[in-house]
């Protein structure tokens, strides 16, 4: 996860053949820049911006699989996201929903399984056990040639993106997980304290960030005692949304984050929020970027461009890491 130094693909391809003749204290001290880059001092310092490669490289490959996340790391990603969710035995897999109809053949594997919910079939992950999970594909629903992936473990995705790239994990519907006993934030630290990942510095070349669009979230681990950075999702459908990112609502979410992570829109509405949160010490981090919806641009390159050096944010989440515009 290294500061990239290139303006064009040709560039790319030249600077990744270089990457692995460096020394290895060069890449730990670019990697511990890297880290800096999302905390709210070094984002007043320069330019350094932030590729989160959203879901994985989730544009060309099955969203938060093995395939998306390696992917995302040939495309330059800083960091990958990892959306989390809890087997009924408790363990954290990577997965956007909290069902599992979507993006897996769990209609096809467990048809008796499902729970009814507003006059629709749903599967709960909560319902299946990790053993169970591992029975499903992940891939085919998204093209033929990626048949046969799995849903990954938090552990599974700390391993492939270890050494390479930040995570940024995020805690999905911690509310639905604790109605059911099951704590979200004690697993998440937990998970990062046994992989040597649970405090700033602690292994350089893979900084770590956590999300979530629940307040209570991020309280408790900053109750919890992580000092970890965090970002507080803030969603244009979500009725604070406004008073959120009032001058008042920034000073508040600064008490339990160290940076926001808008919708898009919400930006693009009110472009002062950038630097009003930057103000109030929070880095900016906008969601989500891709190229099935450039949001009237040219391009998803170009709106990308437009947000990073026109309006100022930090870093954004693009399912196109390949398209991300470097400077």
């Amino acid at each position: 996860m290294t500061q990239p130094f290139r303006s064009d693909s040709s560039n790319t391809r030249r600077s990744r053949g270089r990457r692995a003749a460096w020394p290895g204290w060069m890449l730990i001290a670019l990697c511990i820049l890297c880290e800096s880059a999302l905390t709210p001092s070094a984002t007043m310092q320069g330019p350094r911006k932030m590729l989160i490669a959203h879901r994985g490289a989730s544009a060309y490959a099955p969203e938060h699989t093995l395939p998306a996340y390696r992917l995302a790391l040939e495309q330059g990603a800083d960091y990958v996201e990892q959306d989390l969710q809890v087997s009924k035995d408790g363990v954290l897999v990577c997965l956007h929903d909290v069902t599992l109809e979507r993006t897996t053949n769990v209609e096809d594997v467990f048809p008796d399984r499902a729970v009814v919910v507003k006059g629709r079939k749903t599967w709960p992950v909560a319902d299946f056990t990790l053993e169970e999970l591992n029975r499903l594909d992940a891939g085919a629903w998204f093209g033929a040639k990626f048949a046969g992936a799995r849903i990954p473990t938090f552990q599974e995705a700390i391993d492939v993106v270890r050494g390479r790239a930040g995570i940024y994990p995020e805690t999905k519907a911690p509310d639905v997980y604790g109605a059911r006993g099951l704590n979200m934030e004690a697993l998440t630290l937990a998970a990062l304290s046994k992989a040597g990942l649970d405090r700033p510095g602690a292994d350089p070349r893979t900084p770590v960030v956590i999300q979530s669009f629940s307040a209570e979230s991020l309280r408790n681990m900053r109750k919890a005692g992580t000092t970890l950075p965090l970002v507080f999702l803030v969603s244009n459908q979500d009725a604070e949304a406004s008073a959120w990112l009032s001058d008042g609502g920034l000073v508040k979410i600064r008490e339990f984050a160290t940076g926001i992570g808008p919708a898009k829109a919400l930006i693009a509405a009110d472009p002062t929020v950038v630097p009003r949160a930057h103000a109030a010490g929070l880095t900016v981090t906008p969601y989500t970027f891709r190229s099935a919806d450039p949001s009237g641009a040219a391009a998803v390159k170009e709106e990308m461009a437009t947000f990073l050096y026109r309006h100022g944010v930090d870093a954004l989440f693009t399912d196109n890491p390949d398209l991300f515009p470097r400077r």
